[in-house]
């Protein structure tokens, strides 16, 4: 598959997911930036907003194998990753996959689960892989987890733990749906189950070339030097107690390869990183807590770096 077919592809991907999840052209952009990353994505905000069916759009439009977990305080690693039972005629264990065997894992609500099942994801995450009584059971490619979650103010939810945070390329808030959309979900019957019957118009193996393709976009020495120094003035701003780490380093860099890719650019723009920052960074920081008092977000932190940061020019193209 060549980058113009590719574009193409993904023009089509887009518009299958445009033609059922109503105003939310920005977000449906990012999950794609993600799926072009090889990323995990975490969508928080409140319910009834649509996160379910937009991760259900995209799985159905790849023609992947697509699994969802409703996260309780009931569930166990085990109803994650699988389990070993034993069969009276092999006499033998066997193994019985779980719901991580799949191209597209949607957790719903996560932060419902308890922290010991959230752990069980870290694996997955990761490493693409779950390891069940001593044995190592490899997850399909591509393997993406789209985690939804509720914000941590609502009773019965537990925070996720840092480590699992940063292994989220990038986290997502939809919000209310604007007047337009809102009323069109109202009157058209149907239309807040339209993703249901969305045919797929691409497959798991052209999304795994066109995740190759994205890789292969070239980043510019000043620009992966502009992506460094935005890195690093996150560590020295006096709101952060922790800085991004190196592993966000490589996912802004990742994140914006994709995104000049989903844009039908060869090469990254530093519009491009000032674009995924707030996505990629903002839920990998941790404020002070007198910072957090007075109201300062991670996104205010951001944006203060950026707004004192060079940006190149003359790059090479």
């Amino acid at each position: 598959m060549d980058h113009h077919a590719a574009m193409q592809l993904l023009d089509q991907i887009r518009r299958n997911m445009e033609s059922c999840i109503y105003g939310k052209k920005e977000e449906i952009a990012s999950m794609l930036t993600a799926m072009l990353a090889g990323g995990h994505v975490l969508i928080e905000d409140v319910p009834g907003t649509g996160k379910t069916q937009m991760v259900k759009a995209l799985a159905l439009s790849i023609g992947g194998v697509f699994h969802r977990i409703q996260c309780n305080p009931d569930l166990l690693p085990t109803d994650i990753t699988g389990v070993s039972i034993y069969h009276p005629k092999l006499e033998q264990f066997v193994f019985r996959p779980g719901p991580v065997m799949a191209n597209l894992l949607l957790a719903d609500e996560i932060n419902r689960a308890t922290t010991k099942t959230q752990s069980a994801l870290l694996e997955a995450m990761e490493e693409r892989r779950v390891s069940v009584d001593g044995e190592t059971h490899i997850l399909p490619h591509p393997f993406m987890l789209f985690a939804t979650q509720n914000p941590i103010e609502f009773e019965g939810t537990y925070s996720l733990p840092e480590a699992q945070l940063d292994r989220f390329l990038m986290k997502i808030k939809l919000g209310y749906p604007d007047e337009a959309s809102e009323k069109r979900l109202v009157l058209e019957p149907g239309a807040s189950r339209a993703a249901e019957s969305l045919k797929a118009v691409a497959t798991v193996d052209d999304v795994s070339q066109m995740q190759r393709l994205a890789e292969a976009i070239h980043l510019e020495t000043t620009v992966a030097d502009y992506l460094i120094a935005l890195i690093r003035g996150t560590r020295q701003h006096s709101a952060v107690l922790l800085g991004a780490s190196p592993r966000a380093a490589v996912a802004l860099a990742s994140a914006s390869k994709a995104y000049a890719f989903l844009n039908h650019r060869a090469f990254v723009l530093p519009d491009d990183v000032k674009a995924m920052a707030p996505l990629v960074l903002s839920h990998r920081l941790h404020l002070r807590s007198e910072a957090r008092m007075q109201g300062v977000t991670t996104v205010q932190v951001l944006q203060d770096v950026l707004r004192l940061l060079p940006v190149p020019v003359g790059m090479e193209r």
